[in-house]
């Protein structure tokens, strides 16, 4: 029986996939709308580094939440799931299909699942927690949070650091909190997934080639620009995979060939991470694609669209 919900196809997986090439055949066979899911394409400052559309995808369909935030101010899973819920809806309003493309498998997991309402975090605990040192910041969550404690890697210090603040500030861990998600979308809709995982050989070589036409197309100036406005260094844009490469290029830190190596070497990192991700942690139901992207996988999505 069709859904009586109204349709949300979403395009998964690592950078380099192939993504956004089938989203732009979806979109102009299904009269979709391409939706961003990344949370580098989501800031203006990096359209070549972040390999955002091109003026020609544009030109073949419609895309949302591409470069509408400016670098200095970091965007949350939160933040993007509150834009990102409302375009679905007015994408719905026009009778047009949605499509969610994108890597970035926070924003998903918030966009669908919802968010715990953790409360804001006492500012004089968080300074607290995050001057202390890892092993001491881990030998205090195993008293007040001995489950995360056991879970968390004792080198993480980020994951150590937010279950520690979040248990000391609100008297409740972050999993008690975790349990009350709010706002996720994915009981609203008629979710059709893909995640692309093709062959690991054929995703570095595309990293890689990907990157090395990056440097030479526009990269270098946008990195260029970005440091002249000497942005905090832990901004997310400012953390973006090949910025920190680049950069050492610009102070002559690194030859030409060797911030292309290091930043095809951090590209290929990040798309491993990424893989794996989505290899495991989306539900079980979710088709993944594992060959190198052909019209079979537009066919998947097509039978649901």
């Amino acid at each position: 029986m069709p859904s009586s919900k109204p349709p949300l196809a979403v395009i998964a997986g690592s950078t380099a996939s192939g993504k956004s090439a089938l989203a732009l055949a979806l979109a102009e066979q299904n009269d979709g709308v391409i939706v961003n899911a990344d949370s580098a394409q989501i800031y203006r400052d990096l359209p070549v580094l972040s390999a955002a559309p091109t003026d020609r995808d544009r030109s073949r369909a419609e895309h949302r939440l591409y470069g509408v935030r400016d670098g200095a101010l970091p965007c949350s899973a939160a933040d993007w799931a509150d834009m990102a819920r409302s375009e679905i809806a007015g994408i719905h309003d026009r009778g047009r299909l949605p499509i969610m493309v994108g890597g970035t498998g926070l924003y998903l997991r918030t966009l669908l699942d919802g968010i715990a309402p953790v409360p804001a975090i006492d500012p004089a605990v968080r300074q607290s927690v995050r001057e202390m040192p890892t092993e001491e910041a881990g030998v205090k969550l195993a008293q007040h949070d001995p489950e995360a404690a056991a879970r968390l890697k004792p080198a993480d210090k980020t994951r150590i650091a937010r279950a520690l603040e979040v248990v000391l500030s609100t008297g409740r861990t972050l999993r008690a909190w975790q349990g009350e998600r709010t706002g996720g979308i994915g009981k609203d809709v008629e979710l059709r997934p893909l995640i692309l995982l093709p062959p690991r050989d054929w995703l570095y070589a595309r990293c890689d080639e990907r990157f090395a036409a990056m440097f030479d197309g526009g990269a270098v100036e946008e990195v260029e620009r970005l440091l002249a406005r000497d942005l905090n260094p832990n901004l997310p844009v400012m953390r973006a995979i090949g910025v920190s490469e680049i950069a050492a290029f610009l102070r002559k830190e690194l030859s030409r060939d060797q911030a292309v190596a290091a930043g095809q070497q951090a590209t290929r990192r990040y798309a491993k991470r990424q893989y794996t991700w989505f290899a495991h942690q989306p539900p079980a139901d979710w088709p993944r694609f594992t060959d190198v992207l052909d019209e079979r996988a537009l066919e998947l999505l097509k039978r649901s669209a």
